[in-house]
């Protein structure tokens, strides 16, 4: 979205695939998840009368939007990618089969895992938990717009304290907003690791990545 009240913004488009990329010519095998709230959000609908089951598919076709705008981007820089839905438009994108996505990655192609789950109620984070836990994923990470996990909002309150390390059952008690309940559960139960850091900084990833100190560790 960007600076944008809503949609896509082409710059901020080509920073993640910018980043995306320098990661994946060091040979790491990534399957991406991209929200929908740019252009659609289902939650919010509902409160203004939309069904939520209504409101979530839209929602869901708001990702499959974003992952094709990825993947003209990374295909542009020469980075192979697959988009799988959850949500069969087969004139599109692949449906969503496990075996091949695992293939996919193997061949060191990314997979662009879009349409959440498949079903309303699930979030995004919830689907990159799945996702990951499906293809036996070493780890989560989530971008966002600050530098990691906070024990308050750091864009209003400048004295928030950042948390380097922290445990799920801590995520959980604080109350601390990093994902949803039901995919910071699915994470602690498969022993998933979950680095969340900020996206918008130039070269952050490839350094998160070649093991730098970036960002909050959950584990």
């Amino acid at each position: 979205m960007g600076s944008q009240s809503f949609g896509i913004d082409s710059k901020v488009v080509e920073h993640i695939a910018s980043e995306v990329a320098s990661v994946a010519k060091m040979g790491i095998e990534i399957g991406i998840v991209i929200g929908g709230g740019n252009i659609y959000r289902g939650l919010s609908a509902s409160k203004q009368g939309v069904d939520r089951v209504t409101g979530d598919m839209m929602g869901m076709l708001s990702t499959v939007i974003n992952s094709l705008a990825i993947q003209n981007a990374l295909e542009s820089k020469k980075i192979y990618t697959r988009v799988q839905s959850a949500i069969k438009m087969d004139e599109i994108c692949e449906p969503l089969i496990l075996r091949r996505a695992v293939r996919h990655l193997e061949k060191k192609r990314i997979i662009i895992f879009a349409a959440g789950t498949g079903e309303p109620y699930f979030t995004t984070d919830t689907a990159a938990a799945l996702r990951a836990v499906e293809i036996k994923a070493d780890v989560i990470i989530k971008g966002t717009r600050v530098d990691g996990v906070f024990d308050s909002d750091p864009e209003r309150n400048k004295k928030a304290k950042l948390f380097k390390k922290l445990s799920y059952a801590e995520v959980l008690r604080r109350g601390l907003g990093v994902m949803d309940l039901t995919s910071i559960t699915l994470c602690r139960e498969n022993k998933l690791p979950i680095i969340v850091f900020n996206m918008n900084k130039k070269g952050n990833l490839k350094k998160l990545i070649s093991g730098q100190n970036v960002g909050t560790i959950i584990s």
